[in-house]
C-alpha cells in the first residue's frame, strides 16, 4: 500500500483541528474558534481548542497537555498563531519555546495585531510554515469574527420558520407552533452559536419569547448566553417581558425620544438601552448592526416578524437565511414569510443560493446565501 502523501496528511490532521474547533459549545466569543492538533511520529501527541475568551488559547493548552513531547512535533492550527499579548501570551513564541519542528496553518488571522506576524515569528525562529490547508473550512468556523475584523459587520443569519405555504404566523398573530419540537431545539442550538439574538418590540408584545438558548445539551450558563437585543423604535417593551426574566443580557435599541419613566423600569430590570437614529420606516438596521460590532458581536441571529426580517433583507445586511418549512398550509390570508415591499418586476428580485438542504424532525432547513 502506497504511503499517503505529506500533504493529504496535513489535510487529514487539519481536519481533525477544525473539528475540533467546530465542536466547542458554545463558541468562545468574542474570539475565534481555533483548534489544534499536535502530530509526531504519525500519532497525535495532545490536542485541544479554545474554549472560552480569556481562556487558554488552543496551541497553548495542547502545549501544556503535551508537555515536553511537544518538541519535534508538527503544529496543525486553523488559525494563524497570535503573536502579540493580549488576555493571555503570544502563542507563535509557545510553540517556539516548546521546540515544535513543523507548522501547518488553516488560514491567516485577520486581525491587524496579526496579520502574518505568527508566522513571520514562527519562520524567523527556523520553523517551517505551510499555510493555507483547508482555508475554506477554517474560515468557515470564524465567518463572523474575519467579517467583523475586515468588514466591520457582524455576519448576519435571518431564521425564519413557515408553512410549506409561505405563511409565518395567521392573521390574528397566532404562531405557535408552527414547527415541531426538533426543530425547536434545532433553533436553540443555532441561538447559542451566535453572540446575539436580534428581535422586534413586535414580537416581544405579541409572543413574549425568551430568545435564550435552553433545551440543548450541554446547557448553556447565564454568562455564555447570547445577548437578546430588542429593536423597539418607541420604547414599548414591557418591563415585565420574558425575556428580561430569561438569564443573560438585554440591549433594547430605540430612537432618540422615548417615555422617561419606561426607561428608568426597563433600566431597573437589568435591560441595557442604546438610543439610534429614527427614520421614517424605524430604526436603521445598519446602526443596529453597528452597534453590535462595537460590542464584538461575531453573529447575529434574526428572530422577528416578517416587516424586520424584512428589512433585514431589503438592506443588504443578511447574509444568509434559514429556513424551517414545515409539512403544512396555513393559507394566503395568513402573515407572508417576509415583507418586502417595492418588488414588482422579476428584475427585482432578490437573487439566492441554496448553501444547504436537510431534514430536521419533520421539517426541510434550507440555508440560503444572499447573492
Amino acid at each position: 500500500m502506497a504511503m499517503a502523501s505529506s500533504a493529504s496528511l496535513d489535510e487529514h490532521w487539519m481536519a481533525r483541528a477544525v473539528r475540533l474547533a467546530a465542536a466547542v459549545f458554545p463558541p468562545p466569543h468574542p474570539n475565534p474558534r481555533v483548534g489544534c492538533v499536535l502530530v509526531r511520529d504519525g500519532g497525535v501527541v495532545a490536542e485541544a481548542a479554545h474554549e472560552r475568551a480569556g481562556g487558554p488559547h488552543a496551541e497553548a493548552a495542547a502545549l501544556q497537555a503535551a508537555g515536553a513531547a511537544a518538541a519535534g512535533a508538527t503544529a496543525y492550527v486553523t488559525l494563524e498563531p497570535c503573536a502579540h499579548h493580549g488576555r493571555t501570551p503570544p502563542c507563535s513564541q509557545a510553540l517556539i519555546d516548546a521546540g515544535v519542528a513543523r507548522a501547518v496553518v488553516g488560514h491567516r488571522d485577520a486581525n491587524p495585531r496579526v496579520a502574518g506576524s505568527g508566522i513571520a515569528q514562527l519562520e524567523a525562529a527556523g520553523i517551517p510554515v505551510r499555510e493555507g490547508v483547508l482555508a475554506a473550512d477554517a474560515e468557515v468556523l470564524n465567518r463572523g469574527f474575519l467579517r467583523r475584523i475586515a468588514g466591520g459587520r457582524p455576519w448576519v443569519t435571518v431564521k425564519l420558520a413557515a408553512s410549506l405555504d409561505g405563511r409565518t404566523a395567521m392573521a390574528s398573530g397566532e404562531s405557535r407552533w408552527i414547527t415541531s419540537a426538533a426543530a425547536r431545539r434545532d433553533v436553540h442550538r443555532a441561538r447559542a452559536r451566535a453572540a446575539a439574538v436580534v428581535t422586534g418590540a413586535g414580537t416581544v408584545r405579541a409572543d413574549d419569547p425568551r430568545l435564550d438558548a435552553r433545551d440543548v445539551e450541554p446547557a448553556v450558563p447565564a454568562a455564555r448566553q447570547p445577548l437578546r437585543v430588542v429593536v423597539d423604535p418607541r420604547l414599548t417593551t414591557p418591563p415585565g417581558a420574558a425575556l428580561l426574566r430569561a438569564p443573560g443580557p438585554v440591549l433594547i435599541c430605540h430612537g432618540p425620544y422615548v417615555n422617561k419613566a419606561r426607561a428608568e423600569a426597563l433600566l431597573a430590570r437589568g435591560a441595557g438601552l442604546q438610543a439610534l437614529p429614527l427614520t421614517e420606516d424605524g430604526l436603521e438596521v445598519a446602526a443596529v448592526l453597528d452597534t453590535l460590532a462595537g460590542r464584538e458581536v461575531n453573529e447575529v441571529w434574526v428572530e422577528a416578524g416578517p416587516t424586520l426580517a424584512g428589512a433585514w433583507v431589503a438592506s443588504g445586511l443578511a447574509d444568509e437565511l434559514l429556513v424551517y418549512t414545515a409539512p403544512h398550509l396555513m393559507g394566503d390570508a395568513a402573515q407572508p414569510l417576509l415583507a418586502l415591499p417595492g418588488i414588482e418586476t422579476m428584475a427585482q428580485r432578490h437573487p439566492l443560493r441554496f448553501a444547504d438542504i436537510r431534514r430536521v424532525g419533520e421539517e426541510i432547513r434550507i440555508t440560503a446565501r444572499l447573492v
